[in-house]
């Protein structure tokens, strides 16, 4: 192994905080000394539409339902490496009925966001940092890795191409969904010889209905859990997802809006801990969390603040109970990319309705993250 192997897979680890037993594999997107097609951003050519959509304003939008005119595809192949990169315009994909993404979910993806400042210019968000954990999650699934950098330069073409969608506003952004797909057509549970990584992007208002720093409320379910010890929680797969609709519909069937760990969202409690201590408190990544971008830069704030000890450490229900009862919670909310910051104001746990103190998002914890990362952003 390569110094400069070593080097990028700790570089790697210590920036999503993975723990020792979820870590990088030090070859983590790139190929060292290999034969095959490196994705490169100098190949990428560039079709544009001849039949523009209409623009959806700000107050319409619903999140993930509106596409702009163009999306990013390259195919890579097991013989040949990565293919010709291509902007062309948004399309439905052809892809066998018995391709592996269909029958094993070989798929992964991630979640990002532009936003357009007021010099008029686009602005990603630790866009590198989304690039490392998606290689991670495409080596979970065995699929291939991607030079990150070269990626990011295609997005910004796709970006400079569909500038006209991002939303000139704070409350609103082109959320960007990077995926990869494993494609090839043959039946049976094996890697597959053949990929597709495309990226597509939505212009979004906020994620829940409620809009944003209005709380929301969730439902702690007993029976499911999104991930397990020597599972992929750690890793952004869509099998990770799927299992978490049934309990999210019914979660809405009484009257909530997520599940807990929150569904798409990492947890934080806000609380005074029984040294007497104000703490920020988040689950740590020890294999079943997903080492979220938002996360990662909330705790680096609120450690730069120094107004709170910052904890990475477990929790669980009756801890919240226990707070509660002895007036020592001060505030739950959620942090991921779709939804920023979430306060939570409700959580129904069996046949318990836990009320959570909702302070004002002028003086919260969740109000003050919230505008400081969506002034960096």
């Amino acid at each position: 192994m390569s110094s400069i192997s070593r080097c990028l897979s700790a570089t790697l680890n210590a920036a999503l905080r993975i723990s020792p037993a979820r870590s990088v594999p030090a070859t983590s997107g790139i190929r060292w000394m290999s034969s095959l097609n490196e994705l490169n951003a100098k190949n990428l050519t560039i079709e544009k539409t001849t039949n523009p959509k209409p623009k959806v304003a700000e107050k319409d939008l619903v999140f993930g339902r509106t596409t702009t005119d163009h999306m990013f595809t390259v195919e890579w192949d097991k013989d040949v490496g990565w293919e010709q990169p291509r902007i062309t315009p948004f399309r439905d994909l052809q892809i066998s009925p018995v391709a592996k993404v269909f029958h094993y979910s070989l798929e992964i993806f991630e979640g990002m966001k532009a936003y357009k400042g007021i010099d008029g210019k686009i602005r990603l968000f630790r866009p590198e940092l989304n690039m490392a954990r998606m290689n991670i999650s495409a080596q979970s699934l065995g699929l291939p890795t991607f030079d990150g950098d070269q990626c990011l330069e295609c997005m910004k073409e796709l970006l400079r191409l569909d500038i006209g969608w991002v939303p000139e506003s704070k409350n609103a952004s082109v959320y960007i969904r990077p995926t990869m797909i494993g494609t090839e057509p043959v039946l049976g549970v094996k890697s597959s010889r053949s990929a597709l990584l495309f990226i597509v992007l939505c212009p979004v208002g906020a994620y829940f209905s409620t809009g944003a720093l209005n709380p929301i409320a969730l439902w702690a379910d007993t029976e499911c859990i999104r991930a397990w010890p020597g599972g992929l929680g750690w890793a952004k797969v869509g099998g990770n997802y799927g299992p978490s609709v049934a309990p999210l519909s019914r979660a809405e069937a009484n009257g909530c809006h997520q599940v807990t760990e929150i569904g798409t969202m990492n947890v934080f409690m806000s609380w005074i801990n029984k040294n007497g201590e104000k703490e920020l408190r988040t689950p740590p990544l020890n294999g079943l969390i997903l080492p979220g971008i938002t996360r990662l830069s909330l705790i680096d704030i609120a450690r730069k603040w120094g107004d709170y000890k910052v904890v990475e450490g477990e929790f669980n229900m009756q801890d919240l109970i226990d707070a509660s009862n002895e007036n020592r919670l001060l505030e739950i909310f959620g942090a991921g990319t779709a939804c920023v910051v979430s306060p939570v104001d409700k959580i129904l746990y069996g046949d318990k309705e836990i009320l959570l103190p909702t302070p004002n998002p002028d003086t919260s914890i969740a109000g003050k993250l919230y505008r400081e990362i969506i002034d960096l952003q």
